[in-house]
């Protein structure tokens, strides 16, 4: 259909849509990336190795090819001399081959990352179907490869043949010179030739990594219909809607506990209800950065204490800032009195801690009105403001 086509997917992958092709097993690599790797580090290690390794060889060869009397007649003697020539063997190309793994291992993740799944090698009886693969024979995809596998021989090819026709002169003395010596010659002109061709293949790589890149991205990408469909999926989950709320819940509880050590006084119930306020004389009329009530009042209460904030008990004043002010903005105008008695309270208290002088008086009763404080309006709350 012309809505599942090419033309039709112009927006780029979702996260989900992403998380779920790498559960799936599909995800960027770059052939020509692990095959420079693995190639240049062969070559890298044949060259601190090589000249190790060539002479163990020479010295098995000569034991091996070496016999006795006795020794042609006695077989323990010659398998002993064999075992000892493969696990000598062995020994010598360990550090090839354990580099060369680890660097086949780890190389593919510098493009992708690191995936571990199960589900790219589990049985799939419609890969039994021989259609898609005749497309695949047939596709964009595979004429890209082929010209990539066609550039890349005349590439390697051309360098391979240009460093061996600069260098035909020293191939041609080869043949006057001991037998020893042409083999170590021979040896270190096989490895430059490697390594120059290696080396030439960074430009396959800076070609292929990024090209890989774009082409995952872009077989990924989607239509604005499935864009649509997976946002109502994702909003219409309950857990989905409530792991939404209670992180926004968080975030807004972090905001506004970072908001009470730079507040001027905190009113607390002292214990059911806490807010904190803050003014200055920027502006017009105070404003609440925090409020809560049982365990946030507390830790509100906490925070202040330990940021040296005032920290003032007045129940009624406490209950109608929480009820009736709005985190962020400020306090209501019939509460203007009460807060510039609690405030002037505050700042006498910290010039009285300064520099001395008369200690001031906590205000015995504060304007607050009744129709502010909800529990005034019941008939059990004609008890003391302290019991509360």
């Amino acid at each position: 259909m012309a809505e599942d086509s090419d033309l039709e997917r112009t927006e780029p992958a979702s996260d989900k849509r992403l998380s779920m092709a790498r559960e799936d097993g599909n995800i960027p690599r770059s052939r020509e990336l692990s095959t420079f790797a693995i190639t240049m580090t062969g070559v890298s290690l044949l060259m601190v190795f090589g000249g190790r390794i060539a002479v163990f060889l020479r010295e098995t060869m000569r034991q091996l090819l070496t016999f006795d009397q006795a020794s042609v007649h006695n077989t323990e003697t010659a398998l002993l001399h064999f075992r000892e020539a493969i696990f000598g063997a062995l020994w010598q190309l360990a550090p090839i081959f354990g580099g060369l793994a680890l660097v086949a291992v780890f190389t593919p993740m510098l493009v992708g990352g690191w995936n571990l799944t199960f589900k790219a090698v589990e049985p799939n009886f419609g890969k039994m179907n021989p259609l898609p693969g005749i497309k695949r024979i047939f596709s964009l995809n595979a004429a890209t490869e082929a010209l990539k596998a066609i550039l890349k021989s005349l590439l390697i090819g051309g360098i391979a043949t240009w460093y061996i026709w600069k260098e035909r002169e020293e191939v041609i003395g080869l043949i006057a010179m001991p037998l020893d010596a042409s083999i170590l010659k021979m040896s270190d002109m096989i490895i430059r030739t490697f390594f120059i061709v290696t080396a030439a293949m960074i430009l396959l790589v800076a070609i292929d990594v990024p090209y890989q890149l774009w082409s995952y991205y872009k077989k990924l990408r989607m239509t604005k219909e499935e864009i649509k469909q997976e946002f109502k999926e994702a909003e219409g989950s309950p857990e989905v809607k409530g792991r939404i709320r209670q992180l926004q819940r968080e975030a807004a509880r972090r905001r506004m506990m970072q908001e009470v050590p730079k507040a001027n006084v905190i009113v607390t119930n002292p214990t059911h209800f806490a807010v904190a306020l803050k003014y200055d004389e920027n502006m017009r009329a105070p404003q609440v950065v925090a409020k809560g009530s049982l365990k946030l009042a507390e830790k509100i209460i906490d925070t202040g204490k330990d940021s040296r904030v005032p920290v003032m008990r007045s129940p009624r004043f406490a209950r109608a800032l929480y009820f009736n002010a709005e985190m962020g903005e400020e306090i209501p105008a019939a509460l203007y009195a009460a807060a510039a008695q609690v405030l002037a309270y505050v700042f006498q208290l910290q010039q009285y801690q300064s520099v001395g002088g008369v200690a001031p008086v906590f205000p015995d009763q504060l304007d607050v009105p009744d129709e502010l404080d909800p529990y005034s309006k019941r008939p059990q709350d004609s008890a003391p403001e302290e019991s509360r």
